[in-house]
């Protein structure tokens, strides 16, 4: 298996364009279960639109946008480029080869909350550690099943993904260390 097959698990040793991989929806639920949030949410990586149904359903006011138009939400909105939309809280899946542009982005957007959905090894790396030092998440839930995405008609779910995920979850004036839970 190629090296660049890992984060998708459709096993065709390509990476998704765009880095797009739809959250399934038990991801969503979990961090709800964990984590509480006031006020509306900016979905601003929002794909096909799995998380934004997610939180719709349970109650949220909920901004979704993407960078790609994928037939949900308003499209053709970078959410790294300068804009000046604000929200509560940010609940997002972003592309990997961006989480910490869109942690630091969010962290700028946002009143409340920033959740992000990311590979556990986002813990790593010198410029990440200087960033947590001033940034610290102040809760990271860590899948102890490992996550798998999945196109919606797959014969594969059900099996454990190759990479471990947590959700991060970043509050506005935090400066304690991180807890970290399971789900």
């Amino acid at each position: 298996m190629k090296s660049n097959a890992l984060a998708g698990n459709k096993n065709t040793g390509q990476r998704e364009a765009n880095d797009f991989y739809a959250t399934p929806s038990h991801a969503v639920l979990s961090l709800l279960e964990k984590e509480s949030f006031t006020g509306n949410v900016w979905e601003c990586a929002c794909g096909d639109g799995a998380i934004s149904k997610v939180l719709k359903e349970n109650g949220f006011e909920v901004y979704s946008t993407d960078k790609i138009d994928r037939g949900y939400g308003e499209g053709t909105l970078d959410f790294i480029s300068d804009h000046n939309i604000k929200a509560e809280n940010i609940i997002t899946n972003p592309p990997y080869n961006q989480a910490l542009e869109f942690v630091e982005k969010g962290l700028e957007s946002s009143s409340g909350k920033v959740a992000l959905l990311l590979k556990l090894n986002f813990l790593e790396g010198q410029k990440r550690k200087v960033f947590f030092e001033k940034y610290p998440p102040k809760n990271v839930y860590v899948f102890s099943k490992r996550l798998t995405f999945y196109e919606p008609d797959s014969d594969k779910k059900g099996k454990s993904g190759v990479l471990a995920f947590a959700w991060f979850v970043w509050e506005k004036g935090n400066t304690d260390k991180p807890t970290i839970d399971w789900i």
